[in-house]
């Protein structure tokens, strides 16, 4: 990249006359909108002292160009769910971050479309697409490709889903994230978030976090 693309790159919604077309759209956001804009859709589904286990459908919101959850979603998060679980402490203040580590092994896809485009006894074609979801009801393919597969695999390979006929389905990926605390002391708190594929249990990231707890007055 030349240093003018790096530039516009940053510069989201800059336009050739220095104005900021979206500043009118974001500046409106209410207060604190960025903690409810990554956190929209999770679900608690355990929780007890030290772990919280949370799971979530990857919204395209919190997608990158790649279509996949952004790694900056990612770290969110584990700001976000880490610092929850030290409230299971009886916490009133979840402290301030010190440092924040993260792993990423694998991406939680969104926008894979898969047609079935005809079966027999013994083998099926299947379409698979890798969509654009900025506007899925008139979008372009990003590529597709077809595979011929043995008939015994389609049931596996076919998933329902709704608004969707039951040879198509779009697939949005779940996940689980799930915090532990390593530590929460008088001053100083430990937790470490996973993130995992919630149909295969494959780890896609793992963090850390460290945060410093203040000292609550006595007076």
């Amino acid at each position: 990249m030349d240093l003018e693309t790096v530039k516009k790159y940053l510069e989201k919604g800059v336009g050739a006359d220095g104005d900021d077309k979206n500043a009118s759209t974001i500046n409106g956001m209410p207060s604190r909108f960025f903690e409810n804009f990554i956190m929209q859709g999770l679900h608690v589904d355990q929780i007890e002292k030290g772990r919280v286990l949370c799971s979530m459908k990857v919204p395209p919101r919190l997608l990158n160009a790649g279509n996949f959850l952004h790694g900056g979603a990612t770290a969110s998060l584990v700001d976000l769910v880490g610092s929850a679980v030290i409230y299971t402490y009886g916490a009133s203040t979840s402290g301030v971050s010190v440092e924040i580590s993260i792993t990423y092994l694998d991406a939680a896809y969104v926008g894979v479309n898969q047609r079935l485009l005809s079966s027999g006894k013994d083998f099926g074609i299947l379409k698979v697409s890798v969509l654009s979801l900025l506007n899925i009801e008139n979008t372009s393919l990003g590529s597709t490709c077809c595979f011929r597969i043995p008939g015994s695999y389609l049931q596996c390979l076919i998933w329902n889903a709704e608004k969707y006929q039951e040879s198509e389905a779009l697939i949005v990926e779940e996940i689980e994230i799930e915090a532990k605390a390593l530590r929460v002391g008088k001053t100083v708190a430990v937790v470490t978030v996973e993130f995992r594929k919630k149909k295969t249990g494959k780890i896609i990231a793992q963090g850390r976090h460290t945060k410093y707890l203040t000292v609550q007055s006595k007076m």
